[in-house]
């Protein structure tokens, strides 16, 4: 793994210096508290914690090994700034953590795969990548994706500072029943993927919010996109994550499944998963390119969803989410992003979606309508793909023949007729 430290000079730099060979680690014996206060003095301790990384001099991990006593499981806190780790590198932590715990209670040797490229070598290989001609002719579509504007969206409160001590959140879900359907069965009906059905939910449930049927969002992704034969990220540690513009529009489609398709089709159309629009925003060397890209609207919402957390911890393992919380992620004094940030992932089998707002712009009644609204979008759409109808291709699915819709629809009706 990788680790650094951030100098501010103009601006801010990220430096690799190498790992500490010792961890900050913290044991903390709690065995002789009452149950109920264990739990505030873990999350009061957590806090503490996370308030303690240190960007410009380290560290940016901390370890804390909670002893609840001989009746209780044992709590063991890892917190790593988001510089230097993502989701996917989560997954690659717990899972070495859980081989070395195994190997060490049987007494063996603790071993773990070879380390794949680093997060040095990939981040160089953006930068010549980013000057060449493949990149830069994604600038085109780029500068496309937010000229028809999209409303802004409603304020509750204007001029309200949008800080995160005034971060607060609403939570919706859908039922295990109905999660399994969007896994299973909404995605056989249009040949879509996850992201495509909540997107959709989310576009239609905005538009009956601010009355446009076009919505710019920004979307997370992985970022670990194929791009070089001799990079293999599988099992490297950084933030790797992608944020890059989207602009869904539904104008003048109102069924479920239709919209489903049109979100679909113009999620395909986003080059290399987006990680294009961060080479050229970021990474070019051509100042005009930086300017045009920075001068344009920028979303107001953020959308990422972060997978299956249930398949991060597999059954058996001898750890599990605790339920205490491991304090705040974000500095209060620290300045939000975006107006709305919505964070998804399926947990204990449900698809639950974390709505952030802040209470200085927002009241909580119109983020728990606007998310409530979403989740009635999200059922119809499960609805519509479990009906008998609701089978078909996009253009996407045949995209070396430059079909579009209405030339599908043509084939298949007459492939349906012929076949009787």
């Amino acid at each position: 793994g990788d680790e650094g430290a951030i100098e501010v000079q103009e601006g801010w730099e990220q430096r690799n210096v190498g790992l500490d060979e010792r961890v900050p680690f913290t044991w903390v014996d709690l065995a002789a508290l009452p149950a109920t206060e264990q739990g505030e003095t873990i999350e009061a301790l957590t806090a503490r914690l996370q308030a303690s990384l240190d960007l410009s001099h380290g560290p940016l991990l901390r370890v804390a090994y909670f002893d609840l006593g001989p009746e209780h499981p044992a709590r063991l806190f890892i917190v790593i700034h988001h510089l230097a780790v993502d989701g996917v590198s989560w997954r690659i932590l717990l899972e070495d953590l859980q081989t070395l715990y195994q190997q060490l209670s049987r007494g063996e040797p603790a071993r773990l795969p070879p380390k794949t490229t680093s997060f040095r070598h990939w981040a160089r290989r953006l930068v010549e990548y980013a000057q060449t001609d493949e990149v830069r002719q994604e600038l085109a579509y780029w500068l496309e994706v937010p000229s028809d504007g999209a409303a802004r969206l409603p304020v509750d409160r204007p001029g309200g500072a949008n800080t995160e001590a005034s971060a607060r959140s609403v939570t919706v879900a859908l039922s295990p029943e109905e999660t399994q359907a969007l896994l299973q069965e909404v995605p056989a009906a249009y040949r879509t993927e996850i992201n495509d059905a909540l997107l959709t939910a989310l576009a239609q449930a905005v538009a009956r919010w601010t009355g446009s049927p076009t919505l710019l969002v920004a979307l997370e992704g992985h970022g670990r996109e194929d791009l070089f034969d001799d990079v293999d990220l599988s099992r490297t540690v950084g933030w790797f994550t992608t944020l890059y513009p989207v602009r869904l529009d539904l104008t003048g489609i109102y069924d479920p499944g239709e919209a489903l398709k049109a979100v679909k089709e113009q999620l395909r159309r986003v080059p290399r998963r987006g990680i294009g629009y961060g080479l050229l925003r970021y990474l070019s060397q051509d100042r005009e390119t930086v300017e045009r890209l920075r001068a344009l609207p920028t979303p107001e919402i953020s959308f990422n969803y972060l997978g299956q957390l249930d398949q991060a911890v597999p059954e058996g393992s001898p750890f599990g989410p605790a339920p205490e919380s491991g304090g705040p992620a974000h500095s209060p004094r620290g300045k939000r992003s975006h107006l709305l940030e919505i964070n998804g992932v399926i947990a204990g089998g449900r698809l639950q979606l974390e709505w952030t707002y802040s209470e200085n712009l927002h009241h909580r009644s119109t983020i728990e309508r606007l998310a409530q609204d979403f989740i009635e979008a999200l059922r119809a759409i499960i609805a519509h793909c479990q009906s008998p109808d609701a089978v078909g291709y996009t253009p996407s699915d045949f995209a070396e023949f430059e079909w579009d819709q209405e030339d599908l629809d043509d084939i298949m009706a007459a492939i349906s007729e012929a076949m009787g």
